[in-house]
């Protein structure tokens, strides 16, 4: 058997202690190997268009609530600029996600364009989903609350139906009840039918415990910036030189080989997605690399840790699932114990504070893999 490495992680709601178990050799670069960047900074403009500290809470473009807001939102999440859980409200983390998107096109942060594309694309904005027979799989309504019951059980499963259906579509029970009706949502059983926005759904039953993804080479060559004041994370892509052949017919220097022209004036956005950041005392801010990505980790309750920064002797480890303090994945640093990961608490990502690590509800964590890959560099901010 190969080696095995242990992750600490430092995260949760209130803070807390993970530990993932990855391959060793999937484990990524050395903590004390922090690789140098091909941009050695990023402007607060170029992070997604906004200034550290403002909201775009004065964009112009979309009403507060209703319909048009949630075929918004879709529009948004399916780019992969998240505006947080869909509720149908323009809050901050929707008019941010407006104002990244347009800045990965080089627009401006309220160009109108933006509306006509979503019409475009959006054409439905509900959708009817069936609730699988294997959601019984995924939803345990007597999980306990207390860590030492939790550490007893095999799987932090779903606590109900309906918040296994919420997080499959992106968005709150509260959105459910107001499109179905609360005994539909509350009482929902395999089989049944509920209006849900019409958004690819977060599979958690594609997901495998232990599994991780490996260095690819486009994507490991991205760069994620963590904007901690922002509460954004944001994904770049790096612009590779332009290659433009010369016309033999009427280039005068036929032996001068093709024109090389380098545009380096700013990497390209190409995902970006709310957060909720560690407490101000524990961010590790600086240069790393991500060192892996690994489903369904388990998480370890040192209660001593959270509390000092000093790992105990006694802890307990809870199991894995949707429900777990670091959700359904773990993307480590080269900092050790520090991580990008989701959730059991999705309403609260930007509202509220971990211990250390880096928060997202666990649709977006979970896209990581397809974004991003172990060897990237990590900006923290």
């Amino acid at each position: 058997m190969k080696n095995m490495i242990r992750i600490w992680v430092c995260c949760s709601l209130s803070g807390c202690l993970a530990q993932a178990q990855p391959k060793q050799s999937d484990a990524g670069p050395d903590s004390t190997k922090i690789a140098t960047p091909a941009i050695t900074e990023i402007s607060d403009q170029q992070a997604g268009g906004l200034k550290a500290g403002q909201t775009g809470a004065t964009n112009p473009i979309l009403p507060e609530t209703g319909e048009e807001v949630i075929r918004l939102q879709i529009f948004l999440d399916e780019k992969h600029f998240g505006p947080g859980f869909i509720d149908g409200k323009a809050g901050t983390f929707t008019r941010l996600a407006i104002e990244n998107y347009n800045a990965s096109l080089g627009r401006e942060a309220d160009d109108l364009r933006l509306l006509a594309e979503c019409q475009q694309e959006v054409t439905q904005v509900y959708a009817t989903a069936v609730v699988p027979e294997f959601v019984r799989d995924f939803v345990d309504s007597s999980l306990p609350i207390e860590k030492a019951l939790q550490a007893e059980r095999k799987a932090m499963s779903y606590r109900s139906v309906a918040e296994f259906m919420a997080e499959r579509y992106h968005t709150s029970e509260d959105l459910l009840v107001e499109l179905n009706g609360s005994a539909a949502v509350w009482g929902a059983k395999p089989k049944n039918v509920l209006q849900v926005p019409n958004v690819e759904p977060f599979k958690i039953e594609d997901l495998a415990r232990g599994r991780s993804h490996v260095k690819d080479q486009n994507l490991s060559a991205r760069h994620v910036v963590v904007d901690t004041t922002a509460r954004q994370v944001y994904i770049y892509q790096l612009l590779m030189p332009e290659v433009q052949e010369q016309n033999p017919e009427t280039s005068l220097l036929d032996d001068q080989g093709p024109t090389v022209k380098l545009n380096l004036a700013r990497p390209r956005l190409v995902a970006s997605f709310p957060i909720t950041p560690g407490q101000i005392q524990f961010i590790p801010r600086g240069f790393w690399n991500l060192k892996n990505c690994v489903e369904l980790p388990t998480w370890r309750y040192d209660q001593l840790l959270l509390d000092t920064g000093v790992r105990g002797t006694e802890a307990l480890t809870i199991p894995p699932g949707p429900n777990n303090p670091v959700g359904v994945i773990w993307n480590g640093l080269t900092k050790s114990g520090i991580g990008i990961h989701g959730t059991d608490h999705p309403r609260t990502i930007g509202r509220t504070t971990s211990a250390g690590c880096i928060r997202l509800s666990n649709w977006d964590a979970v896209r990581f893999p397809n974004l991003v890959r172990p060897g990237a560099v990590v900006v923290v901010k």
